[in-house]
């Protein structure tokens, strides 16, 4: 199933910063038109009028809508499918993590984790489904390496990020016969403002098993994450590395424990 660009609608949720934002701009590049939605008004302004810059030639829309309301959300997408504007394509980008150590996180960051991550992610696929059973499309639900891997001081966000992985699974073979693929996109860790919060509360642990990936910019995940949806792959990699912690996890786990172990060792080592 090849994917039609042109004239075709993309719904970037979470689309005003970070891989959502860095999407739209590859999308606008290749004929799509734009819709992102966030919550902030004031950040959505500034997105559009970046992507309008860049492609004078595009159609770019934006919604201020929060996604963990789902009634409203459905009610703004019957308002845009009244207009004619339907989702194609759906991207679920909205998300964010606080690491920090287990016992420390409470059971308010937890729903709220899950709240961000998951129930974004579940309303705009409900409220866009009706729309999307009529002509087909493609959806693309953004986990992590850390939603198929638990790495240090992610606990509340791996199990949001498993969740995404899990659920694209499920809606994977659910949605196949209306002719709608799902697909995961799982980066790495990817400099975006998201990211720069992360590192304000990483544990010596997570900062130190971060420093051996290859930091990505979100245009390169964004151009890497199409560029795996166009060759029609359910798991979305976008890097070597990537593709290799997935490989080890499925083939070798206890290899893939034991070299993250190592760092973890060797910082609670230098402790005490």
């Amino acid at each position: 199933m090849k994917i039609q660009y042109q004239q075709r609608w993309a719904f970037i949720v979470g689309g005003s910063a970070g891989i959502g934002l860095a999407l739209a701009g590859e999308l606008l590049a290749r004929k799509a038109q734009v819709l992102i939605i966030a919550r902030n008004e004031k950040m959505l302004l500034q997105a559009a009028k970046n992507l309008k810059d860049r492609h004078p030639q595009g159609v770019v829309r934006y919604l201020s809508a929060d996604a963990t309301d789902a009634a409203a959300l459905k009610e703004h997408f019957r308002q845009l499918a009244e207009e004619g504007i339907v989702p194609y394509l759906l991207l679920n980008c909205a998300g964010r993590a606080l690491p920090g150590y287990f016992e420390q996180i409470s059971a308010g960051q937890l729903e709220e984790t899950f709240r961000l991550n998951v129930v974004t992610a579940w309303n705009s696929i409900q409220a866009a489904l009706p729309y999307m059973k009529k002509q087909g499309g493609f959806i693309m639900n953004t986990s992590s390496i850390a939603g198929f891997v638990g790495v240090f001081g992610y606990s509340d966000y791996a199990v949001t990020k498993f969740g995404i992985v899990g659920l694209s699974e499920v809606l994977r073979s659910e949605l196949e016969p209306m002719h709608i693929r799902v697909s995961v996109l799982c980066p790495p860790d990817t400099d975006t403002p998201g990211y720069q919060e992360e590192n304000k509360t990483k544990p010596a642990e997570t900062l130190a098993i971060s420093a051996n990936a290859r930091l990505l910019t979100a245009e390169a995940v964004a151009k890497g994450a199409l560029k795996e949806l166009e060759k029609g792959k359910f798991m979305l990699l976008v890097n070597a590395e990537s593709k290799l912690t997935w490989l080890l996890k499925r083939w070798f786990p206890g290899l893939l424990w034991r070299i993250i172990q190592r760092d973890v060792r060797k910082v609670q080592k230098r402790q005490k």
